[in-house]
């Protein structure tokens, strides 16, 4: 991420990006970016608000961006446009949106909806407790399915760090996932 700060300071003398690569850009990384910031811990309407601020963001400092460096360049951006969106939810008090249309809305099977979602809410909640640094390479590894080597690269880390918080990161969430097991054990909640 070094060299995106480097290319930030020079933003202001390099030429604006054209409006074709920008579309490109949302084209080829927007999935990536939303999925990023959804495991980030926002919910889905606010990982598509984030995501639409990422690339207007992005996009003023995208002419100094090298073509090949654009996914690390939006990783970057969409980590701090990311933790400002949580810090920003923290503040909130009312109740989103898209949590009272999901509360309200009538599925097929309503016990696999349910089960999915309290997998998916737990899933959330164990990766939001978990340290940035740890979080960050799990779910690029985990879940984005990205490779060692392309994790180092976005975050600017050596490919021994960016292992070594893999190794971490696993050892961390097994830990949550079976102090989870034994709280829901030991309260009765097995099922």
């Amino acid at each position: 991420m070094a060299a995106e700060a480097a290319a930030l300071d020079d933003a202001s003398s390099s030429p604006p990006a054209s409006p074709e690569r920008v579309a490109g850009l949302v084209r080829a990384h927007y999935p990536f970016v939303w999925r990023l910031l959804r495991r980030l811990g926002l919910g889905t309407g606010d990982a598509d608000d984030a995501a639409q601020q990422v690339f207007l963001s992005a996009t003023p400092k995208l002419g100094a961006v090298e073509p090949e460096r654009e996914r690390a360049f939006l990783y970057g951006v969409a980590l701090h446009v990311g933790a400002r969106a949580r810090r920003s939810l923290g503040r909130r008090r009312e109740e989103p949106l898209e949590a009272a249309a999901e509360r309200e809305a009538r599925e097929p099977d309503a016990h696999q909806v349910l089960e999915r979602r309290e997998a998916r809410a737990l899933l959330d909640r164990l990766l939001d407790e978990m340290p940035e640094e740890l979080r960050v390479v799990f779910v690029l590894f985990e879940l984005e399915e990205l490779s060692t080597p392309q994790i180092a690269e976005l975050c600017d880390i050596p490919i021994g760090t960016a292992a070594s918080r893999l190794r971490r990161a696993r050892e961390d969430f097994e830990g949550r996932v079976a102090r989870e097991e034994a709280r829901r054990r030991f309260s009765g909640g097995e099922r």
